[in-house]
């Protein structure tokens, strides 16, 4: 037998283990979403792992994080993916890469661009051509970043996912696998070690695999180890056991109670699998981190489920990158199978408790459209969706007029599923109400023939998985007065974060603001650090719902009333030493008479107030 090249990572179909520059190799692994974390904390993140005990991290790259635009990339600061590979290789992890091009993660649609949907008919995940052009024009940007880093070219990465759970999506499109098989294979070579990942279902391990793809399976500590693993070897009788996902916590959905598994049955459950001499990599997750602005997706369960903000996820190292009792726990089984690296684990990062800052009301949104939305709006006779304005995230204000005299309350509404996401109502500048995917979609109101109707509409996060995956935004269908369609839209794409990264509104002078303290607003205020730039979590105390800038940087959406989320997190690294920090807040539904956001030293994750849409005052 010829011995191996000097490099090489590869499959023994012989002694059911992949083999290393020839020698037997297991990999115990964690996933880290480098697009969740600031990129002055990834040093820190992957270091605690390396000194968990891990060999490897596996790791998604999200088109759409760095396709903004067709023919647009990104990969500047936070969306440097080279850096953070190059970092994964300086600190001696070894890299299992998913670059989808679908990757679920919870993540807006799924990684998927929603510039695709600009498109209607297109049939994502599939041998569609439209679908396969964008996607082929991906993967000659993306995998060329890739292949020199493949460990048979010196670098780190020793296997390559394609797709992401494909069987478990309804399309079962074999010609699609095969076409993104032969770009991986055209784009990274012959010799990189390509798989696959789906639950251990049968009918997902029929749909998600294909000859020249190795099939791997993934399932957390409740299931069935001997079973699962017996899933795989329907589908690859030879070869290494490898768990791609095993589940070390879970998400959180608005208005659900925060989820937690425990360490103890995560422990064991590693235990039984490494006994077993599987390959392992413990996703969702070991270290989660933040859905920053808008990039949190939803699941849809019978009904749509927007994700949290925070992904903390229960996950080893939580949302601030601290290590958790289940992190030792993991370290301590780790142990048993292979040395760990020599040292301390590094400590928690510091936080600090900044207190309680005063806001004050800038504007009603409505009066800043001028700023918000420079090139004024689109007419429509009939409302268009966020996708047809290509607007991909963030708000959509709708606006026409009472056609007629409305003394007796009529029926404002929607049909249904049209509402995407949530629609903030407001006559005459005045708010009335909410209305919600599948939730409230009427609302009573009165008025004079020309008064202005205005809906914002909030886009909440693309489903991230199954079926729905096409979920398209704004009002996709007509409000309706008393069943008579309402037309002649003025609508208004909102560049909320391009102006508030210019500088504004902090500079400008408050505006005269009609009506009081319900309906879409915008808050500022300031603070000074203490000479120190340290982690934080902000509450809002009585806020409603909203949207969160410090210094620019879109923290994400809070949502009190709904919860279970109380706090949001604040990297030290948005903040500034020895001068002030520049706070915008958009609350949406009401802000408290006295608005003020309080600065704590630790995240509150547990506070289910109630599902139901709260009054409006």
């Amino acid at each position: 037998q010829a011995s191996p090249p000097a490099r090489s990572f590869q499959l023994d179909y012989e002694e059911d283990c992949f083999r290393k520059d020839g020698a037997p190799f297991r990999y115990i692994s964690g996933s880290i979403h480098y697009a969740r974390v600031p990129r002055h904390a990834w040093r820190d993140r992957l270091l605690k792992m390396y000194m968990s005990g891990l060999n490897a991290v596996q790791v998604y790259v999200p088109w759409n994080y760095h396709e903004l635009l067709p023919g647009v990339y990104d990969f500047a600061g936070d969306r440097d993916v080279e850096a953070f590979l190059d970092l994964t290789a300086e600190l001696g992890l070894l890299v299992i890469l998913r670059p989808g091009p679908y990757i679920c993660a919870e993540w807006e649609m799924g990684g998927l661009p929603a510039w695709l949907l600009g498109k209607p008919d297109i049939v994502l995940r599939s041998s569609d051509p439209a679908y396969l052009a964008a996607v082929d024009s991906w993967l000659h940007i993306l995998l060329p970043k890739v292949k020199p880093r493949l460990y048979q070219n010196g670098g780190n990465i020793i296997s390559v996912q394609v797709e992401n759970e494909y069987g478990s999506y309804y399309a079962c499109d074999y010609e699609y696998l095969r076409h993104l098989l032969g770009s991986f294979r055209a784009l990274l070579g012959s010799e990189v070690l390509l798989f696959t990942t789906d639950s251990a279902r049968a009918e997902d391990l029929r749909c998600g695999t294909l000859q020249g793809l190795y099939a791997t399976v993934d399932f957390g500590p409740d299931s069935n180890m001997t079973e699962a693993f017996g899933a795989q070897r329907q589908v690859e009788p030879k070869g290494p056991l490898v768990n791609s996902e095993y589940y070390t916590g879970w998400l959180d959905y608005w208005g659900e109670p925060h989820a937690s598994t425990s360490w103890v049955q995560v422990a064991r459950g590693l235990e039984d699998m490494l006994q077993l001499g599987a390959s392992v990599n413990m996703q969702y997750m070991f270290h989660g981190g933040t859905n920053f602005a808008y990039w949190s997706g939803a699941d849809f369960k019978g009904q749509y489920k927007p994700v949290t903000t925070s992904y903390d996820y229960d996950a080893p190292l939580s949302e601030a990158g601290d290590p958790t009792e289940k992190l030792f726990a993991i370290r301590t089984v780790i142990s048993k199978f292979q040395p760990l690296p020599v040292g301390p684990m590094p400590p928690a990062t510091p936080k600090y408790t900044y207190g309680l800052v005063a806001l004050q009301k800038y504007a009603d949104l409505l009066d800043a459209l001028d700023v918000l939305c420079p090139s004024g709006p689109i007419r429509s006779q009939f409302p268009l969706t966020f996708e047809a304005i290509k607007q991909a995230h963030g708000f959509v204000v709708y606006r026409t007029q009472l056609p007629r005299d409305v003394l007796d309350p009529a029926t404002l509404g929607a049909p249904p599923h049209s509402i995407c996401d949530r629609g903030y109502v407001m006559l005459q500048k005045e708010y009335r109400g909410t209305l919600e995917r599948d939730g409230q979609t009427t609302l009573p109101v009165t008025g004079r023939a020309g008064d202005t109707l205005d809906v914002l509409l909030e886009n909440m996060g693309r489903i991230s998985f199954g079926a729905n995956v096409s979920d398209f935004k704004g009002l996709l269908g007509n409000l309706s007065l008393d069943s008579s369609p309402l037309s002649n839209w003025l609508i208004y794409p909102l560049a909320i974060d391009t102006a508030i990264q210019q500088g504004w509104p902090h500079g400008a002078l408050p505006k005269s603001s009609s009506g009081g303290k319900s309906g879409p607003a915008f808050y500022t205020g300031t603070f000074e650090t203490p000479g120190i730039a340290w982690d934080t979590f902000v509450k809002f105390p009585g806020w409603s719902k909203g949207q969160l800038w410090i210094n620019g940087f879109n923290l994400g959406r809070y949502w009190p009333r709904r919860g279970p989320q109380q706090t949001l997190f604040v990297p030290g690294s948005v903040l500034h030493v020895g001068r002030p920090n520049n706070i915008t807040v958009l609350e949406l539904e009401g802000a408290p008479p006295a608005p003020l956001l309080l600065f704590l030293d630790q995240p509150l994750f547990n506070k289910t107030l109630s599902c139901s849409t709260a009054p409006t005052e």
